[in-house]
This record gives C-alpha cells, structure tokens and sequence, in this order.
C-alpha cells in the first residue's frame, strides 16, 4: 500500500504538470491566432488580467482561510513591493510578450523564456552575491548552462532553417489541415522573427527581476496567494491605463461572441486559477524546483501541436535553437538544485539559519510561469 501510494504521489503531479504545459502551450497557439486574425494585444492583455484579477481576489482569501495573518499585508513597504511586483512581472512583462508572439511564434516563446535561469545568474553576479565558489561543479553548470541558453537565443534569432512540415497540395491530409489553418493561423509572412525574439527577450529578463523582487517578497508575506492577488490587480491597472494610450480605438475594446472571448475567459480561468494553484501546490509536495523543471516540456509540445496540426509553421531551426535553450535551461537548474542541497547540509552540520541572498527557492519560483504565453 505504501507503495502504491509513493507512485501515485509521483505520477500525478508529474502528469498534471505536463498537461498544465500542454494546457500553456495550446493557448499561446491560441493567442497568436487572435493576434495574428487582428486583436489587439493590448486589448486581450487588459481583459485577460482584469478577468484573472476578478477571480483571484476571493480566490486568494479561500486559499488561505485555515492560515492566520502574522504579517500586516496592506502596509507602504508592501504596497512599494506590490506596485513593482505588477511593474515587472504583469505590465512589461506581458506587453513585451504578447507584443513579442505577435510578431514571432509559440516556439521562440518556448525558447526564450528558458533563458530565465541564465538571466537570474547574471543578475545574481551584478548584485555582488558572495560565495559563488567558481572552482566549484555548481558554478561552473551555471555558467556553461548560461552560455548553452544564450547559444540557443542565438540560433533561435538568426537561424529558421526549412519547415518541418512544409505544405503539400497532393497530401491526404492537406484539406483537413487548411481547413485547420483557416481557423488557426500561428504564422504569417510579415512576422518580425528579430523583433519579435528581442522583446521576448525582454519579457524574459523582467520576469527575472519579478523573481528577485518577489523572493523577498514572500519570505516577509509567506500567503502566496494572496500576494498574487495583489500585484495582478496592480498589475492589471499599470497596463489599463497604458493600454488606454496605445489601443484609443474604442471599437477595439467592443468583443463579440466569438473565438476571442472565449479566450480570453480561458486564459483568464486558467491562468490565475487553475495554473497557479496546480502549481503552488506541487510545490509545496515536490519542492520548490519540482515546477520550473516542466518548462522545457513547451517544446515538445509546441513541436508536437506545430507538427500535427499546421503546415508551414514550425522551422528546423526554431526546433534546434529551443532544444538547446532547453539544455542549458537543465543544467542551470541541476547547478541550482545542488546548491540548494548544499546549503541545507550546512544547515543542518552547523545549526545555523542561511540569509536571504542563500534562500534561492521561494515558494513563488513556479511563478515564473506565470506568463499567459
């Protein structure tokens, strides 16, 4: 009986992990439809966040009614801490996302939001964190794995390479995928693969400050959830109010009963409630670093979905540039997980509490999925 219970223990939060990514990856694809059909991203940004925003508010207090509040929440530190948790991990992140999708494809979305680890160590090194040991394994994984990651951005950006399944007019299968193109189009001629692998770029460095701000952030307000409540709802505002200045076309702002609305109301549901609350849970059962190594499942199934369903749509190049981000994406982690062993043993051999800037595994660190990409 034990033994069934450890499996069942270690095949369902890897199942359900692997589906939340296929779950992420399927509404990108998705968003990059209504981005490319002519919704604008600041529009499906607003109502995406808003609708999360609605939702999340009770949602966090549920979440946490059995727990007592040892910290005053809504004090001027916190708020400070919110407004920036918004700034950097709602308003540019996700403007520079979607603005990055639209003008690229789900794969370079993949790719470059694995460069998050490598961004946290060069942030790391700026800051003058002590005790990087660089004769050490750990150090010398992170850098190698920096470089691996920066090596795949790289080939994501200047190398596409043919298609993987380019169109074939006499294939069996071409009336059913054009009548699935028709509805579904996640590239087009006038994509800016440049641009497009910049801001996403971007996107993925801010959310790497997001996760410097909120590490600390949670270690002095430990009810996660309700911290995400807030700088979504923060967050939400930042972007109503830019996006009021970049989308003035009111007849944007009119949605009809069609494919837009109904994502918008999935990425909101998903995103704020379902995906998040899968996440901190397994967390919480598997250990901070249980998350964030289901990343790199994106790109297999953004190349499964690009493969089975879409012609002209998914390059050799794209493939190649993510798997590689995806390596160096690993054994960053790897180098982060046996540091965080490390320091543990230390704890426990000498008795002795480690200070923030040695607590690199916030219960928010599977946040840095977050993103609605």
């Amino acid at each position: 009986m034990g033994l069934m219970d450890t499996r069942w223990e270690t095949i369902v939060p890897f199942t359900v992990m692997a589906l939340m990514e296929a779950c992420t990856i399927a509404l990108t694809i998705l968003a990059k439809t209504s981005l490319t059909g002519g919704m604008s991203p600041f529009v499906f940004i607003v109502y995406t966040n808003a609708l999360g925003s609605l939702l999340l508010l009770p949602y966090s207090f549920y979440f946490h009614r059995d727990e007592s509040d040892d910290e005053p929440f809504l004090t001027k530190p916190s708020l400070v801490r919110i407004f920036l948790l918004g700034f950097t991990g709602v308003f540019l992140f996700q403007n520079m996302a979607f603005l990055g999708l639209s003008y690229s494809s789900p794969i370079v979305v993949c790719a470059m939001g694995l460069q998050s680890p490598a961004f946290s160590f060069l942030l790391s090194l700026a800051r003058g964190e002590g005790g990087l040991g660089w004769a050490s394994k750990r150090t010398k994984g992170r850098v190698i794995g920096t470089l691996i990651c920066f090596t795949g951005a790289f080939v994501e950006v200047i190398y596409l390479g043919p298609f993987i399944r380019p169109s074939h007019p006499s294939s069996p299968n071409s009336n059913f995928l054009a009548t699935i193109s028709h509805y579904l189009t996640f590239f087009k001629n006038s994509d800016n693969w440049v641009l497009g692998s910049l801001l996403l770029a971007c996107a993925t460095l801010s959310i790497s400050i997001w996760n410097i701000i909120q590490l600390d952030t949670v270690q002095k307000y430990p009810q996660v959830m309700k911290v995400v409540s807030a700088y979504s709802l923060a967050g939400t505002l930042q972007c109503a109010i830019f996006s009021a200045f970049m989308e003035p076309d009111l007849s944007a702002w009119k949605l009809k009963l069609n494919m837009d609305l109904y994502l918008i109301i999935a990425t909101g549901i998903f995103g704020s409630i379902i995906r998040t609350s899968v996440q901190v849970k397994c967390s919480k059962m598997k250990g901070p670093y249980y998350v964030p190594l289901f990343k790199p499942f994106g790109i297999l199934w953004a190349s499964i979905f690009g493969t089975s369903f879409f012609v002209n749509s998914l390059h050799y190049g794209s493939v190649l540039g993510a798997a590689i981000a995806g390596t160096g994406y690993l054994l960053i982690m790897w180098s982060q997980v046996q540091k965080e062993d490390q320091n543990e043993m230390a704890e426990k051999n000498d008795n002795h509490q480690l200070d923030s800037d040695e607590q690199t595994t916030p219960l928010l660190l599977a946040n840095d999925d977050f993103d609605q990409v």
